[in-house]
């Protein structure tokens, strides 16, 4: 699945007549990149949940085929944030796990292999995360469990159990989760909320891992336009350094 619902609005007056996902980066839409990226490593049966300017992404992949790619829309008249959305497409996935994909995430990591990991520890679900300063952490355990959640600016930290022994280790996440079917009864009615605080509230009952991004890949958010501007730099230069 790939969130492309949101309003966009730290990257205005880029989303004042599209949705974020059609903003364009080092050639290409968000979106294209996303579909392109994610159908390489063989997720090629892709729901898209849209709602900002829906009928723009609708005409997108109406114009726009992808070899090998089956592709379903789940618009959201009301948005739902990550976990509603994911609600709301439920019934879409068989029971196998599968990837979710955050539309403005740029990066080159091997989602084949997060794929097996996440299969390999029994995970009910995985999360790419990595070492990198921000305001907001999730907090591990040594054995990569999720164990709580940390604002760095406010001091506002949530624990998912009263009695947590050991160091926690505070990893960014990376907008990249594998999700096992098994749980998604556990979300609940179709509702808006995010998948974080769903996360936190599930983690004393399910496995929830980390699946560290390594610092030989890169990764950018490109819902902010510094991020977007760096990402399209990064891009451009890997094509220089190909045809030089």
């Amino acid at each position: 699945m790939i969130f492309a619902a949101g309003l966009g609005t730290r990257l205005f007056p880029l989303t004042n007549d599209k949705p974020k996902a059609l903003v364009e980066v080092a050639g290409k839409t968000l979106l294209q990149r996303a579909v392109e990226y994610v159908s390489f490593f063989g997720f090629k049966d892709i729901i898209i949940n849209t709602h900002h300017f829906a009928d723009k992404i609708e005409q997108f992949v109406e114009n726009h085929r992808f070899e090998g790619v089956k592709i379903t829309l789940s618009h959201e008249p009301d948005l739902l944030d990550t976990a509603g959305g994911l609600a709301k497409a439920a019934s879409f996935f068989d029971e196998e796990p599968f990837l979710i994909y955050n539309v403005d995430i740029v990066t080159d990591i091997d989602l084949g292999a997060m794929l097996e990991y996440h299969k390999n520890s029994g995970a009910d679900v995985t999360l790419a995360v990595q070492k990198r300063t921000t305001s907001r952490y999730l907090l591990f355990d040594g054995e990569r469990n999720l164990k709580g959640w940390i604002n760095k600016s406010t001091g506002e930290k949530i624990l998912c159990e009263t009695q947590i022994g050991g160091t926690l280790h505070e990893l960014a996440f990376g907008g990249i989760h594998i999700f096992s079917p098994r749980i998604l009864p556990l979300l609940g009615e179709v509702r808006k909320w995010s998948l974080v605080p769903f996360y936190l509230q599930i983690a004393g009952e399910v496995k929830i891992k980390a699946y560290e991004i390594n610092n030989d890949n890169f990764w950018f958010d490109c819902g902010k336009p510094e991020t977007l501007k760096a990402c399209e730099q990064r891009l451009l230069h890997s094509v220089s350094k190909k045809t030089s």
